[in-house]
């Protein structure tokens, strides 16, 4: 006798089998995740995160109200811890100099990253889809400028191909336009933290915005995030060094 479908539970599967299925959501709860999320740090944000974290397997828009607000400072946990496990971490067309130190200080192993400069926002996409199927990151974060919804959805599909931390990072008009970004978050001001948006997520939708209290840093780590200290030049050590991805036998 032939078995069930491909894809189908077998007659009688409990209920709770089939509602942890990655591809079956609940109007009311958050959707489960194909691979392991990355935990932010800050445990009222990950409660409202689908796996708990950042997802990897998917990309994720970061939208701050303006440059500086702290959209490196609410990544900095997972950034860290990533780069700590000896994962690399892609920054693509960053708009400011990142400042060394203040990495540093924020516990990024510099060894790990990878700064990639490019001439226009087609060679921004083309670099991150590049270290998105290289499998030598942990983590790519973007800075693309213009992007058109192909593009868009050719770096989702990119993404979910490799369990990756993948952040695109958008200025707020685009908070309007339609995405396939399966997370979508707008970051403004909240009492000398961030309110964290959750314009999009894969299950509920959350109506209220996420406080996110930020522990006051040293001079250092506040310079890596604002942008008229991290243009500066970088000191000749500790230095963050510029490269390409690197395949995985790298």
């Amino acid at each position: 006798m032939s078995g069930p479908a491909p894809g189908r539970a077998a007659p009688g599967a409990p209920l709770a089998a089939l509602l942890e299925r990655p591809d079956i959501r609940r109007g009311g709860a958050l959707a489960q995740v194909a691979s392991a999320s990355v935990p932010t740090g800050f445990p009222a944000l990950d409660a409202e995160l689908p796996g708990g974290g950042w997802p990897t397997g998917c990309l994720t828009e970061c939208l701050p109200a303006h440059e500086g607000i702290g959209e490196l400072r609410i990544l900095g946990p997972a950034l860290a811890a990533l780069s700590r496990a000896g994962k690399r971490l892609a920054w693509i067309a960053p708009p400011h100099l990142p400042y060394a130190p203040a990495l540093d200080a924020a516990g990024i192993a510099l060894p790990q990253l990878l700064i990639v400069k490019t001439a226009a926002a087609r060679d921004a996409l083309w670099a991150a889809e590049q270290a998105l199927a290289s499998c030598a990151c942990g983590a790519v974060l973007v800075w693309p400028g213009a992007v058109k919804y192909a593009e868009l959805r050719r770096l989702q599909l990119a993404a979910e191909k490799t369990p990756v931390l993948a952040i695109l990072f958008r200025s707020p008009r685009a908070s309007g336009e339609a995405s396939p970004a399966a997370l979508r978050l707008g970051l403004d001001t909240a009492a000398g933290g961030l309110a964290v948006r959750i314009l999009k997520r894969r299950g509920a939708v959350c109506a209220r915005p996420v406080i996110v209290a930020l522990d006051p840093p040293c001079p250092s780590v506040i310079s890596s995030i604002v942008p008229r200290a991290v243009d500066r030049a970088v000191p000749a050590e500790p230095s963050a060094r510029s490269a390409h991805p690197q395949p995985c036998d790298a």
